[in-house]
């Protein structure tokens, strides 16, 4: 399960895959421009694995897609209140905003988010979502407040559900496309135990 494409300035990849023995996965992915200057992209992570699983995060899918412009504390709870009926979702979403270069980000359960950067001799983690605990569908904080960092030319964003191990962030490579990085890390990293995927998106400065 690959996808990938560019957004603006946004150049994005997600690559996962089926607990083995599995035939879907219950981890999706969202990337999705939200106007000139802004994108939404994030993880979700339904409850478990299989086809309950997989309900659980494309319902969570299809209300972002149609909420895409909505800040993101209103898109955790749209897809609390939508996902009640499912199993529940882990979930972290990012709105990566061009101009003026802010990333905001929000997360509930164990879906990690990562924001990297080359330095010299090695990989700079410059910042990691704060995820709040809860299960989207089941239990939500009830106040959510998303973080906001800046992100630069270059930047590299991660975003992994918890079939990828802990350690994924240093197989990033800057010369590598997104899609490279996705799949490079999903073959690395994936886990044996449960359903992976990761969402790569990387700030390439300037739009087509």
């Amino acid at each position: 399960m690959v996808e990938h494409g560019r957004l603006g300035p946004i150049e994005w990849a997600a690559a996962g895959r089926a607990l083995p023995g599995e035939r879907v996965c219950g981890d999706r992915s969202i990337a999705v421009g939200v106007d000139d200057h802004a994108v939404l992209v994030g993880v979700l992570d339904g409850l478990g694995h299989g086809a309950e699983a997989a309900t659980a995060a494309r319902c969570g899918v299809e209300v972002l897609r149609g909420a895409r412009a909505e800040p993101l504390e209103v898109l955790v709870r749209l897809c609390h209140r939508a996902l009640t009926a499912t199993r529940g979702a882990a979930m972290t979403l990012a709105r990566i905003d061009g101009v003026p270069g802010t990333l905001r980000w929000i997360g509930i359960g164990n879906v990690s988010a990562n924001l990297v950067a080359r330095r010299p001799g090695g990989i700079e983690v410059r910042s990691s979502a704060r995820l709040a605990g809860g299960i989207v569908g089941y239990r939500v904080p009830e106040v959510l407040t998303p973080q906001e960092v800046s992100i630069r030319p270059g930047d590299v964003l991660i975003i992994a559900s918890d079939g990828i191990g802990e350690n994924h962030v240093n197989s990033i490579d800057f010369a590598g496309t997104a899609l490279v990085n996705a799949r490079q890390i999903l073959a690395k990293h994936g886990k044996s135990t449960d359903d992976a995927l990761v969402l790569v998106a990387r700030h390439r400065g300037t739009a087509r």
